[in-house]
């Protein structure tokens, strides 16, 4: 990929692989998503083997022992022409920029947690391939939206907090208020903002500007 065409976020990062509806098409089976994708030859990658077997000791009629075939997170095989399939029948998204891109730079891991590559946008992929991407970046990082702010409440260093979210009233705690609120900004102007409490939950409110007055107040120090 030429360097300029990289984002400044991004650069540094060496061999990006970038993951689209031209190499790679995306899978599911049993609610799991995973990947086949045509990509060229790396010097770490290798003509598919067969899998490895080990020894298991297992209870069976007198603990007798029986030998399991350990599948590769992602098989690899050589097409020739310094092309590669992958195929990962598990992958996992992770988000280079959960808050200002969440459809926007995904990581795909496999199982182990290694990156097969990078989808620059979930756009790059038709339907209903994008849907699934979309689905499970959600499942991953859902985050219930906060519709009022009922109470917060200060005390050694926490806050706590009271709030009316899409499903019904919940509370929660901060550890740091301040570095625990993160404000974003939408492509439309929108101030936008993400409460990480001590649990690692995630609590969005997605535009300021529309909070009542008594919750903008119970949070207005903190912005």
């Amino acid at each position: 990929m030429p360097e300029n065409n990289i984002p400044n976020e991004l650069r540094g990062i060496v061999d990006i692989v970038y993951l689209n509806r031209d190499n790679c098409k995306i899978t599911e089976k049993n609610g799991f998503i995973g990947l086949r994708a045509v990509l060229d030859k790396s010097d770490d990658d290798m003509t598919e083997k067969e899998p490895l077997e080990k020894e298991e000791n297992e209870k069976d009629d007198g603990d007798s022992k029986k030998k399991k075939k350990d599948t590769p997170a992602v098989e690899t095989v050589d097409l020739g022409n310094g092309k590669v399939e992958k195929i990962a029948e598990r992958i996992f998204l992770s988000r280079a920029f959960p808050f200002d891109m969440p459809y926007e730079y995904i990581s795909v891991l496999d199982r182990d947690k290694k990156e097969i590559g990078f989808i620059r946008s979930l756009d790059d992929f038709d339907e209903p391939e994008r849907t699934l991407l979309k689905n499970e970046l959600e499942t991953k990082y859902y985050t219930p939206t906060i519709k009022r702010i009922l109470q917060v409440k200060e005390r050694y260093g926490f806050s706590y907090w009271k709030c009316e979210c899409e499903f019904g009233e919940k509370t929660f705690t901060l550890r740091d208020t301040f570095r625990s609120i993160i404000k974003a900004h939408t492509k439309d102007g929108r101030e936008r903002i993400y409460i990480l409490d001590i649990d690692g939950n995630r609590y969005e409110i997605p535009d300021v500007e529309k909070l009542d007055r008594m919750s903008y107040k119970k949070i207005e120090l903190y912005l």
